[in-house]
């Protein structure tokens, strides 16, 4: 079967790509300047031409921060390219698999979210997210929507690569009262292969089972590779940003990936491996 992938230049795109291939799928991974996913024409030639029977949309505006600023700009990619490569999609007959975020939640439940829990975003990125995620609904007959959180992975900037290469400082402050669900690309990757194998469509949150915060994220990270450094919990009034961040962004995976610790772990062996 025929996997298109954009935004594939990306660390989920990346590993997705591998995941699939090693998996005797065919994979047509498209980058930005194979494929800009904002110009329509473009867009339907490359799936004209391909056919593709899954198409996995990674290509988004993804700074959270710069969101604030740039609000046109992340909407124009997360809600106008979503629609135009969700139309390529429809008309060639392809499944979408949309990736969407935590972040479509307020962060005001105290228990795991589930794909039923109703979206209230409170950033922009968020925003432009949920908005990709209603724009599938209503032009694809065939998707899935995957929401996924705090992603690391080799081929990308990370949270687990800052820290390792702060390792010698005198100390880090990490805020602690964000809670989320780390989250390895490779198994992000691996679920969503299981998931196209055995569903059928939906809304689908895929991510680290269980539940940290950035602190104790840092803290496991240290932990793991033996590395003794001053970690200082903060709030996050003591580390401002431009978006604001949901406090609680658990999502309920229903089992689709192991414990984020052991995610990490698989990670970092990796990590060393080269």
């Amino acid at each position: 079967m025929k996997v298109l992938i954009t935004g594939a230049e990306g660390m989920l795109g990346t590993d997705l790509a591998d995941v699939f291939e090693a998996n005797g799928y065919e994979i047509f991974d498209m980058t930005h300047e194979e494929m800009d996913i904002m110009d329509f024409d473009r867009v339907s030639e490359v799936f004209d031409l391909v056919c593709p029977d899954f198409v996995i949309h990674c290509a988004a505006y993804t700074n959270v921060d710069k969101t604030v600023d740039e609000c046109e700009m992340a909407y124009a990619i997360n809600v106008f390219g979503t629609q135009n490569v969700a139309q390529a999609a429809e008309d060639v007959g392809a499944t979408l698999v949309y990736i969407s975020t935590d972040y479509v939640f307020d962060g005001n439940k105290t228990t795991p979210y589930t794909p039923d829990d109703q979206a209230n975003p409170i950033n922009n990125y968020g925003l432009t997210k949920y908005k990709g995620e209603d724009v599938v609904r209503e032009v694809c007959s065939k998707y899935y929507i995957v929401r996924t959180s705090w992603l690391y992975g080799r081929h990308g900037k990370n949270f687990v690569d800052t820290m390792l290469s702060m390792k010698d400082k005198d100390e880090i402050k990490v805020v602690d009262d964000q809670i989320g669900c780390p989250t390895w690309t490779v198994e992000l990757s691996e679920a969503i292969l299981k998931v196209l194998k055995n569903k059928q469509g939906g809304v689908y949150h895929i991510c680290g089972g269980g539940s940290a915060s950035w602190y104790e994220f840092a803290k496991e990270i240290f932990k793991l590779q033996g590395i003794k450094a001053n970690l200082i919990p903060c709030k996050t009034e003591d580390y401002p940003r431009l978006a604001e961040r949901p406090r609680y962004s658990v999502m309920d995976n229903a089992g689709l990936c192991k414990n984020w610790r052991e995610g990490l772990k698989e990670y970092l062996l990796s990590r060393s491996e080269g």
